[in-house]
């Protein structure tokens, strides 16, 4: 049993680990708003620069890309039906940038719990010693009961602590990269944007 669980804590461990590094990679900056698709944006002021937009958007694929050829494909519609539409699509975009983050919430509740299993089953080992004749007779029967508590609940901190900081860290930063996203895509609406009125 001890083993087990100690197997199952280090398992998680590893699972949070790889999500950690795998988020860090691809929530970085430069992966979701490549900076010469946000200074092509800026500088896209009309209709002429517009090619050179996709062109870029096209050659750098990230969630601000497939943001702004949507709206630069669905810019003839009435802006507010373009505005609907570019809202869900960066719904979309921003679930992709969230992926592994509930597995990650997932760690950070199942581990401490393991260790507080391993923690009981420990405790259990140490009183049952204790109910054969009390530590004295059999030390290493209470020396592995107290082993065991402690490695649980050291081995499910260790797997729960690194992937709560991480799981805060990395919803903020999807939050902020989901704000300058809303921002540029917006700028781009106002300046190339049909009008209230305008056709499909």
């Amino acid at each position: 049993m001890e083993t087990v669980i100690i197997i199952l804590l280090i398992l998680t461990s590893i699972v949070g680990l790889t999500l950690i590094i795998e988020r860090a990679m691809a929530l970085r900056r430069g992966k979701v708003l490549p900076e010469v698709v946000m200074t092509t944006a800026r500088n896209c002021r009309s209709a002429s620069d517009l090619p050179m937009l996709r062109s870029v958007c096209e050659q750098n694929s990230s969630p601000i890309s497939r943001l702004l050829l949507f709206a630069d494909t669905h810019r003839d519609w009435p802006k507010p039906e373009t505005a609907s539409a570019l809202q869900t699509r960066a719904r979309q975009e921003i679930a992709g940038m969230e992926r592994g983050l509930f597995v990650m919430e997932i760690v950070v509740g199942a581990a401490p719990l393991m260790g507080l299993v391993g923690t009981v089953y420990g405790l259990i080992l140490l009183f049952a010693s204790i109910g054969k004749g009390g530590p004295t007779n059999d030390n290493s029967e209470f020396a592995r009961g107290i082993s065991t508590a402690l490695n649980a609940t050291m081995f499910g901190l260790m797997a729960a602590i690194p992937s709560l900081v991480a799981w805060s860290f990395f919803n903020r930063r999807v939050e902020t990269l989901a704000i300058e996203m809303e921002n540029v895509c917006d700028e781009f609406l106002r300046r190339h944007g049909a009008g209230e009125s305008g056709n499909r």
